[in-house]
């Protein structure tokens, strides 16, 4: 680690604070170009400590920038983890505030529940489709804290991996009954398709994104637990959304699930 604990609280009570506030910040990277992985993956625990401190409960992991498509449009390479709060999680078909966001897009997303815990190193995708109870479509509201949505990746996670609001609905599945590779979905905004993709296109399987985020907790002596909820990362370019849209994910043999944006 290059920072010390002051400053990983000071960044992560900076980021927080922008999150709550609904404001904008240039890239901590452009004033703690020094920073490493460690503590990025550090700024976002504290964020979390400060969640849990006021009371608010931890629901679930996601993946985050796990599909060729993101990876492209975000100018990055490798797939990042962060943690989602009780009050990110939306009712299927409610509301989203964008008066509490800065600049909401929309990510459409095959999220797992786990029945067993998984752990690393070694986790593969037949681990991870051996211990999910079930999956189901999901729609993840990204609102990076971030200028312009221009950040790079130890920026990105430090600021937990632009996690805001999510829901999921639909019709929940086991996973030996649906091709996550090949499985299509539709994304619609107003009524009219906007994405179109398949699950491969989450690093060829969405189960790989599960995996990589079990080893990568495994190396830090953490594992997913059972019973948890996993958003397994966008598989189509994000959608900008604002106040008046409505969203709705199609997903081939699981139904659909929307939002409203107000």
């Amino acid at each position: 680690m290059k920072l010390d604990a002051n400053t990983i609280a000071a960044l992560a009570e900076h980021l927080e604070t922008c999150e709550l506030e609904a404001r904008d910040t240039p890239k901590i990277t452009d004033e703690h170009p020094e920073m490493d992985w460690d503590d990025a993956y550090a700024i976002q625990n504290e964020i979390r400590r400060r969640k849990l401190a006021r009371g608010q409960r931890i629901i679930g992991l996601k993946a985050g920038l796990t599909s060729h498509a993101k990876m492209k449009q975000m100018g990055v390479t490798t797939p990042v983890f962060g943690f989602m709060a009780d009050n990110f999680a939306l009712p299927e078909g409610g509301e989203c505030k964008v008066s509490e966001l800065i600049h909401p897009k929309v990510e459409p997303e095959i999220a797992f529940v786990t029945k067993r815990a998984l752990k690393g190193p070694g986790c593969h995708i037949a681990a991870v489709l051996a211990a999910t109870d079930f999956v189901l479509p999901g729609i993840e509201v990204i609102d990076s804290r971030y200028r312009d949505f221009k950040f790079d990746l130890k920026s990105v996670v430090a600021d937990n991996t632009s996690a805001s609001r999510f829901v999921v609905g639909g019709r929940a599945l086991p996973a030996s009954e649906v091709d996550l590779r090949t499985v299509g979905i539709v994304l619609e905004k107003n009524g009219e398709p906007v994405a179109f993709g398949a699950g491969a296109a989450v690093l060829g399987h969405p189960a790989a994104a599960i995996a990589m985020l079990a080893n990568h907790l495994g190396a830090r002596g953490e594992e997913i637990p059972a019973g948890t909820l996993i958003l397994s990362g966008g598989i189509t370019e994000a959608v900008a959304v604002q106040a008046g849209d409505a969203v709705t994910l199609k997903v081939q043999g699981m139904g659909s699930v929307g939002l409203r944006f107000v």
